[in-house]
């Protein structure tokens, strides 16, 4: 089917994984694409929920597609993603614009879906939940092509109170080792060296399919893989950290000694409404026992600000975990009153303009962390990924194995030399600008 296809992916890097093996199906099935959403035939939104502005942004960005099937200017609408399996009803009801609506564990029926709509005869797709993941599919990268996604499993089984994902997601399941292998070599040939690997919750990769942990074993074997040359491991449950990743990190050069820890709060309170494992004291040990074994590791966590009945010594608790811990990198988010999940019904529901104040004060102090943190690196040599030249100036943009894409800072390379993204280079730190460095390019990475 020769049709042309804007595609919008929103939300998540797991939702981009969703997106690219999508792209790939439908270009297997002869469509092309544009950036250009007047020059399309059919646009599909892969849409997001988790809280309220991503709600809030998928609805609008289905809205206003919806203006353009209504004027003409496109022959198709199509919704996917976590929006679509969780308001199916509603985005029937409300947007007639919309042609077809599929869910999380059916997207795979994408190619079928444009058929169908094509022929007269359209109609929304939906599968169960505990569906095993697609593997083995084609990827179309939208990254750049020098680092990718590895999306290791899909759904979850901690059920946090606050948390919709089960609901829309499913329960727990990883995808086969010798799968994500293949993938990863696959990555690896077209030019990827950063690989990270993604999950609602990597740590207990494995349990489902193997009755073990099996995060550690995979590292080692995607650690062999020749051209990859640093893994990343995002969304770690810091109960799930125990002293077998903890050496694989050590070991493996390839590995970045970084962490991406989700705590969501300090108050013991707060963390048993929230339907936590971990209480204060754990949290404490288990980041002392990173740092003690691997001196040099980066840690990034994410915290919920506002939750129900949250008080303010909470607050306060919060504030000084956060002084005392000096997370390396830190994101805060208020609390989302998301329906159908437990916390959404319990009493004592704090005001939004609290939570925001909350959050800022949160925000302030660790702009004070992440400073001065970043003022420590002068003088310091590091190896860094070329993303981009900085336009009209002799200094491209890198990031150093402390920074994530998207989510961290940025380190400025003065340089004359000609770069191309993804190269890595040696750079010695000359200085910092609040979040992101400023430095000089020395010798050439030793790959």
């Amino acid at each position: 089917m020769k049709k042309k296809v804007f595609f919008i992916s929103l939300g998540c890097d797991k939702n981009l994984v969703d997106s690219e093996v999508m792209l790939g199906m439908l270009e297997e099935k002869g469509c092309t694409f544009t950036a250009d959403e007047s020059e399309a035939d059919v646009v599909v939104i892969n849409t997001c929920c988790f809280i309220g502005d991503a709600k809030e942004e998928s609805i609008n960005t289905i809205l206003e597609m919806a203006e353009l099937k209504k004027s003409g200017s496109i022959e198709a609408l199509i919704v996917t993603g976590c929006l679509a399996q969780r308001y199916q009803e509603q985005i029937r009801r409300e947007i007639g614009e919309v042609d077809a609506v599929v869910g999380t564990t059916a997207m795979a029926e994408l190619p079928t879906v444009l058929e169908e709509i094509f022929s007269g005869q359209p109609k929304d797709h939906y599968q169960g939940l505990d569906q095993k993941p697609l593997t083995d599919r084609k990827r179309i990268l939208t990254t750049g092509g020098h680092f990718a996604y590895l999306k290791i499993a899909e759904g979850c089984d901690k059920r946090c109170t606050y948390c919709i994902i089960p609901k829309v997601r499913g329960p727990y399941r990883s995808v086969p080792m010798d799968s994500l292998l293949r993938e990863a070599e696959t990555l690896a040939s077209q030019g990827v060296k950063e690989l990270i690997l993604v999950a609602q919750e990597t740590t207990v990769y494995g349990m489902d399919l193997y009755g073990h942990k099996a995060l550690p074993e995979l590292l080692r074997r995607l650690c062999r893989i020749e051209g990859l040359l640093w893994i990343r491991v995002m969304y770690c449950y810091p109960e799930e950290i125990d002293d077998a990743l903890i050496q694989v990190i050590k070991e493996e050069d390839k590995i970045c000694h970084y962490l991406d820890i989700p705590v969501q709060h300090a108050s013991d309170a707060v963390l048993k409404r929230m339907g936590r494992r971990t209480d204060q004291r754990e949290l404490t040990d288990i980041i002392a026992r990173l740092r003690r074994e691997i001196p040099d590791i980066c840690l990034r966590t994410t915290l919920i600000t506002g939750f129900p009945g949250e008080t303010e010594s909470d607050h306060e608790e919060l504030m000084a975990f956060v002084e005392k811990t000096a997370f390396d990198r830190l994101g805060v988010f208020p609390y989302s009153q998301e329906e159908d999940t437990p916390a959404a019904e319990m009493p004592e529901q704090v005001d939004d303009e609290l939570k925001q104040e909350r959050l800022d004060e949160l925000m302030s102090l660790q702009q004070e962390i992440a400073f001065e943190g970043a003022a420590r690196m002068k003088g310091r040599a590091v190896d860094a990924m070329i993303e981009g030249k900085v336009a009209d100036e002799d200094a491209y943009v890198a990031r150093t194995y402390k920074d994530a894409p998207d989510v961290d800072g940025f380190l400025f390379v003065r340089t004359d030399r000609e770069l191309m993204t993804g190269d890595f280079v040696r750079v010695r730190i000359t200085g910092s600008n609040e979040y992101d460095l400023i430095g000089e390019l020395e010798d050439e990475f030793a790959e």
